[in-house]
């Protein structure tokens, strides 16, 4: 069965842009086929200061594990690549965090699908909406468009000029 898979990969160590491709990567090789791709956006940390500017991207993937299966796949990769977890939201070397799982609704310990805070973030909204702008969020039953309408997160989203 194929599973339509939002993700969300974000880099603010390093060679960033490089992480991000070693991670689409991996993604493609090792969870299922990448169907789009968002343009690559340049955001500050959210609701942290002193660290480096996110690079972020937004995938959809058709994939043929369970919702378990791909986060389990999601957090090796992430190792894979050398994230390392010091402290929540600290800097991170990459970061992939699944947004949808077809219409699924997971809440659970170690697991909340969709993204518990992708509705009040811009760096996760504005890719989503260049790839899905019709995908209607399963908990408020709105689409991406109208949930990055309504957004108050007013910290900079810029397309990264590679």
């Amino acid at each position: 069965m194929n599973n339509k898979v939002f993700l969300q990969l974000g880099s603010n160590m390093g060679g960033r842009e490089e992480y991000l491709q070693n991670a689409y990567k991996l993604l493609a090789e090792e969870i299922g086929a990448i169907q789009k791709e968002s343009k690559i956006y340049e955001s500050v940390p959210w609701g942290v200061e002193n660290q480096n500017n996110f690079l972020n991207q937004v995938l959809e993937i058709q994939s043929e594990f369970s919702a378990e299966e791909v986060l389990e796949k999601v957090l090796q990769i992430e190792d894979k690549i050398g994230r390392i977890r010091n402290e929540k939201w600290g800097e991170r070397i990459i970061d992939i965090d699944i947004l949808f799982y077809n219409d699924l609704i997971v809440e659970k310990e170690g697991i909340c699908i969709p993204h518990i805070h992708l509705q009040s973030r811009k760096f996760v909204l504005i890719p989503l909406h260049e790839i899905a702008p019709n995908f209607i969020h399963p908990k408020y039953n709105k689409t991406i468009d109208e949930l990055l309408q309504e957004c108050k997160d007013i910290e900079s989203v810029e397309e990264y000029a590679v």
